[in-house]
């Protein structure tokens, strides 16, 4: 029986964008044969998942995941929203996000290096696997994960995985179920208004001084006295900031409150202490350059 070299598998591998274990067990069933491996591999579908590296994949879904102190999000690519449907897909999406939860990467590449729950694949392989069977390029773009060591992370997924939210309160009373309710309320908050930033203390300066560049020069052209303008900046800086800041916003659930006032009462209600320590929010697709194609023009063209 051949001996199976990694170097063979790191070959095989990078020849065909197949799994480790799928390419180890094709030179095996091939007794070592680079090209009778590689004729095993396109047979089952293997090696397709090279060739679609290099199509841009802007859908897919956010998963979301938790234990009630700790949540997880991720977000896992595919070409089309047709495919983001597929249960294969979404199961592959919602382990992934169990591996983020139970093992705390430190990024991407060291998350694809984990073994994979149900298989003898880790997460990159089982992704080449995804995208042989699927026939899709995939690609596991981002995590986040937030813990609470005494109170509660809520997860809030929206639109069938178009967007994502995690929001962490910190409390000794995190056993309450009013902190887990509010936590859930706060992450539905989170996806509908998209703050950018915990609190104005987490504002960049560089953006801050922007937009008040901004503010006085529309306020000077628009004819306001030099002494007043300051005055006026002053006010639209502090809207800006009820705008883009979660503590800051007006709460979408009781547009009486502000969300900062939300975790007040909270906290006097419970007679303790409530912190709003951190949240994430991921929108699918967000940043991704995507291919705009004109169907009218494709048409057109077939029709020539």
């Amino acid at each position: 029986m051949a001996t199976i070299t990694a170097k063979m598998v790191g070959d095989l591998r990078a020849k065909t964008g197949a799994g480790m274990m799928d390419c180890k067990k094709a030179l095996t069933e091939a007794e070592g044969d680079m090209e009778q491996a590689i004729d095993l591999l396109r047979k089952k579908g293997l090696s397709a998942a090279a060739k679609k590296s290099g199509r841009v994949a802007a859908e897919g879904m956010i998963a979301a995941t938790g234990n009630g102190k700790c949540g997880a999000l991720v977000e896992v690519n595919s070409e089309t929203d047709f495919v983001a449907k597929n249960d294969a897909f979404q199961a592959f999406a919602n382990g992934v996000a169990e591996v983020t939860l139970s093992e705390n990467p430190a990024d991407v590449d060291t998350l694809k290096g984990i073994a994979f729950p149900g298989s003898d694949r880790n997460v990159g392989d089982e992704l080449n696997h995804q995208i042989a069977t699927i026939g899709e390029n995939m690609n596991i773009r981002r995590f986040a994960r937030l813990d609470s060591a005494s109170g509660v992370t809520a997860s809030y997924v929206h639109g069938g995985g178009k967007i994502g939210v995690l929001v962490q309160l910190d409390t000794e009373q995190g056993d309450d179920p009013q902190v887990a309710e509010t936590a859930r309320m706060l992450a539905m908050h989170v996806a509908a208004a998209n703050p950018q930033y915990l609190c104005r203390a987490d504002v960049p300066a560089d953006v801050v001084e922007r937009e008040k560049d901004i503010m006085r020069v529309k306020a000077i052209e628009s004819g306001k006295p030099e002494n007043i303008v300051e005055k006026i900046i002053e006010g639209q800086i502090n809207k800006f900031f009820g705008e883009i800041c979660l503590l800051e916003q007006i709460y979408v659930i009781d547009t009486d409150k502000k969300v900062g006032k939300v975790v007040e009462d909270l906290a006097k209600e419970l007679g303790g202490q409530v912190t709003l320590a951190a949240f994430s929010r991921y929108q699918l697709g967000e940043g991704i350059e995507k291919k705009e194609d004109d169907f009218a023009a494709e048409v057109a063209s077939m029709t020539k």
